[in-house]
């Protein structure tokens, strides 16, 4: 293995002579990108003996502290962990002047053992139970997000762009808007070319509901671990890419109050040994293998909120009628459900997870998935009904927790998570949320002193 990434690095720098720096990095609990940019004898020892982060890079809040309840500050020393290359993730960085490349890396213990807060491994130990079934997960990931004017209202919120062909701030809503295509045809362009040049498998692009909205869509693969790569590195061209054009773009869940709010759809299908799809069939409710992974999901998909919607932002998404669940639910061709069966031919069919946010760690929230499909699969559980018409207007089991407070809490009392990720992690995942809650808690607002500053 050591000597396959030392092999894919000589090949790069022989491909490339002009590189002479890369950014080295991590992602932490909350995506964001933390590591060092080093000089060609600095990434030679990265792929010699690992580049060295401290293991609170995963005890960050999403501010850049260090909760030191996690036990990973100074409890831990700070201790230096060593970080070693993910394969396949080095590449250029097309949207830089200057020669550079990045490499996105995960985290071990000096002893070669993955580091228990690294998500990129708690998706490895939850994969590894789903392949010990004999079954390989194809994973798409879909992603919304929004670009943003870089100027903030006198408020300090986000507002839509100008039009760089028109000049005009839109706030209308018009979805599949090819005008509003043609708009940023420029922007989703570069986007593309350096997707392709990351290797990153973007399949298509479509205007969403909000301004400034958009939707891309990654090419299934059979590599869980890969397409999440994918999608983390796709988040850093989308911003990457937005600035050099002048703009911004985020991935926030809910950037306006009366806007479409940005998901992060996962599309999966299973095969067995024979590469065969498990999930094949004419009619999903008489088919038991989907069925048993639907129940599976449904049946986690409350305690794993605090996941799949990480901040309090995230929880502005759900709301009725906003193609965002509300309940466990499952529907075939129904985008109110938290669970859709798509439209597809029998060989095709797949699950379609749509309660997660833009704004979710795409590793942690996999892991959820799989999590559900494997407990689905290994004790045969059975879903409800399938749901039909406005999934908003009937009762579908329990709601889902949609307070951040109460996720969390949720989050912590979860046999199931601790079971699926990790004592460790599981613990440390609260703590760092529960820290960023008591944080944000804690701030006096403009709208609260509006509503209760006169009247009290």
């Amino acid at each position: 293995m050591v000597s396959d990434a030392r092999a894919e690095l000589a090949r790069f720098l022989e491909a490339h002579p002009e590189t002479r720096h890369f950014d080295v990095f991590v992602n932490d609990l909350n995506t964001v990108e933390r590591g060092k940019r080093l000089d060609r004898a600095g990434i030679e020892a990265t792929y010699r003996s690992g580049m060295l982060l401290p293991g609170s890079m995963f005890a960050l809040d999403v501010l850049g502290g260090t909760v030191q309840a996690t036990g990973l500050g100074f409890d831990d020393g700070d201790a230096d962990r060593p970080c070693h290359p993910i394969p396949g993730s080095l590449v250029r960085v097309p949207w830089q002047e200057d020669p550079l490349a990045q490499l996105q890396v995960t985290m071990h213990e000096a002893d070669g053992r993955a580091f228990f807060g690294d998500p990129r491994h708690v998706l490895a130990a939850v994969l590894e139970r789903v392949t010990a079934l004999g079954l390989t997960p194809v994973v798409a990931i879909e992603y919304e997000f929004y670009f943003v004017d870089r100027e903030r209202t006198a408020e300090g919120l986000p507002q839509p762009p100008r039009g760089p062909l028109t000049g005009r701030r839109e706030f209308r809503t018009q979805i599949n808007a090819m005008t509003d295509l043609n708009e940023y045809s420029a922007v989703i362009a570069q986007i593309s070319r350096d997707c392709l040049t990351q290797g990153v498998p973007a399949t298509s692009a479509l205007p969403e509901y909000g301004p400034g909205q958009y939707e891309v869509n990654l090419q299934h693969v059979p590599d869980a671990l890969a397409a999440c790569d994918q999608a983390l590195r796709f988040k850093r061209i989308v911003k990457s890419v937005a600035r050099a054009h002048g703009l911004d773009a985020t991935f926030l869940a809910k950037p306006y109050r009366d806007m479409a709010g940005s998901g992060l759809h996962i599309h999966l299908s299973l095969l067995d040994a024979a590469g065969r799809n498990v999930f094949a069939c004419e009619t999903p409710e008489n088919h038991a293998p989907l069925r048993h992974a639907v129940a599976g999901l449904l049946g986690s998909m409350a305690d794993g909120m605090a996941i799949c919607a990480p901040g309090p932002n995230s929880y502005r998404r759900f709301r009725s009628e906003a193609y965002v669940p509300l309940t466990p639910s499952w529907s075939i061709n129904n985008r109110g459900a938290a669970v859709r069966i798509p439209v597809s031919d029998a060989p095709n069919r797949r699950i379609e997870y749509r309660q997660a946010g833009a704004d979710a760690n795409p590793y942690l929230v996999l892991a959820w998935v799989l999590a559900g499909i494997h407990d689905g699969l290994t004790r045969q559980t059975e879903p409800p009904p399938a749901l039909t018409g406005n999934a908003y207007t009937q009762g579908a089991g329990e709601s889902l927790p949609t307070h951040w407070a109460t996720a969390i809490d949720r989050f912590a009392r979860s046999s199931f998570a601790r079971e699926y990720l990790g004592d460790r992690f599981a613990h440390l995942y609260a703590t760092v949320k529960r820290a960023e809650l008591d944080e944000f808690a804690s701030y006096v607002t403009p709208l609260e002193c509006a509503w209760y500053l006169g009247p009290l």
